[in-house]
């Protein structure tokens, strides 16, 4: 998608969050800075619901709204934390310093900050249940360090893999996936919003197409709409039933066969962040890409390493860290 992802341009306002228990907790932390830690199942708008909460809280949300993805610290290596544009000045002279101490030192850097306007910043913690314990006892004096000018808030699927002092320094937010009904209200304020021409059964297809994740099903809409113009049924069904990525899964193929483990990444994250696919999608898309690339011996290595991601994803709580051992096998030289 060359356009703003419509899960971007028409993000929703507090008031449009379809979790009335959420809302109300949100409503309360614009006026009182509330820690907060946000948890439900992937997709319910977890992150969509903070970044509301900022805008509604801060006249200048740009410079107090702080938002760090665990993802970009733990699945990465040293040298890609290190060239990350949005940490450079943090750690510009800090070369010595290990991926762990660099991850601390941005952390106590965007919360020691004074807030541009108001009494208060917003630092977002999101995709939390991959951060270390170690990360986790440092995160926790950083809170109360800075307990004054920084509300934190914490997004994760798996919240009883918070140590007990940082859940202790919270309120929980609960939210839920939503049900058929709300998905469609909130397709049917998107489609008018964007001017499309959608009518009852085009957006509950949509909305059975994204299976409770409203991500999916709004990046389905949009998909839909820049394709055939509008959201009916059978719009909908010719587009996602034949809907294709395979342009940057070869992309990304061919910079894990080429030991580019950057590029590959940056492939991957485009898939999960940018399209919304989920780790069982991408690897049936690379494994279905891999037998027009190979056959013999190294077809049926990727084919043993694949079910092994494929128990993993089950087990894991983070796809991209799965996908990438994937993509670290197709790199591997052959005989290895």
């Amino acid at each position: 998608m060359q356009s703003p992802l419509w899960t971007d341009e028409f993000a929703p306002a507090i008031a449009d969050l379809p979790q009335p228990a959420a809302r109300e907790y949100f409503e309360t932390a614009v006026d009182e800075p509330l820690n907060l830690v946000v948890h439900g199942p992937k997709g319910v708008g977890k992150t969509a619901a903070v970044r509301a909460l900022a805008d509604a809280a801060h006249e200048d949300p740009d410079n107090d709204f702080v938002e760090l993805n665990v993802a970009d610290f733990f699945d990465r290596s040293k040298k890609e934390v290190k060239n990350d544009e949005r940490f450079a000045s943090f750690l510009r002279g800090k070369s010595r310093m290990s991926k762990r101490d660099m991850i601390n030192h941005v952390l106590k850097e965007s919360a020691s900050y004074q807030p541009v306007s108001g009494r208060y910043k917003t630092v977002l913690l999101d995709n939390a249940e991959t951060i270390r314990e170690d990360f986790q006892q440092a995160l926790r004096r950083v809170m109360e360090r800075y307990a004054e000018t920084t509300q934190f808030v914490v997004a994760t699927r798996q919240p009883s893999k918070l140590i007990p002092p940082i859940r202790s320094r919270c309120f929980s937010v609960s939210m839920r996936t939503p049900d058929h009904a709300e998905m469609v209200a909130a397709l049917e304020q998107i489609a008018s919003l964007a001017g499309v021409e959608f009518d009852e059964d085009g957006l509950a297809y949509l909305a059975g197409y994204g299976d409770g994740d409203i991500r999916k099903a709004v990046l389905g809409a949009q998909t839909t709409a820049e394709t055939a113009g509008e959201l009916t049924m059978t719009a909908a069904y010719e587009t996602l039933g034949d809907i294709g990525h395979d342009d940057v899964v070869e992309a990304m193929m061919t910079a894990a066969e080429q030991s580019d483990f950057e590029d590959a990444r940056s492939e991957l994250d485009t898939l999960i962040y940018d399209e919304g696919y989920d780790g069982d999608e991408i690897l049936s898309d690379v494994l279905r890409v891999a037998r027009s690339r190979y056959d013999g011996r190294r077809l049926a290595k990727l084919y043993r390493i694949a079910g092994e991601v494929d128990f993993d994803l089950t087990e894991s709580t983070s796809d991209r860290v799965q996908l990438g051992h994937l993509l670290a096998e197709i790199g591997r030289p052959a005989g290895e």
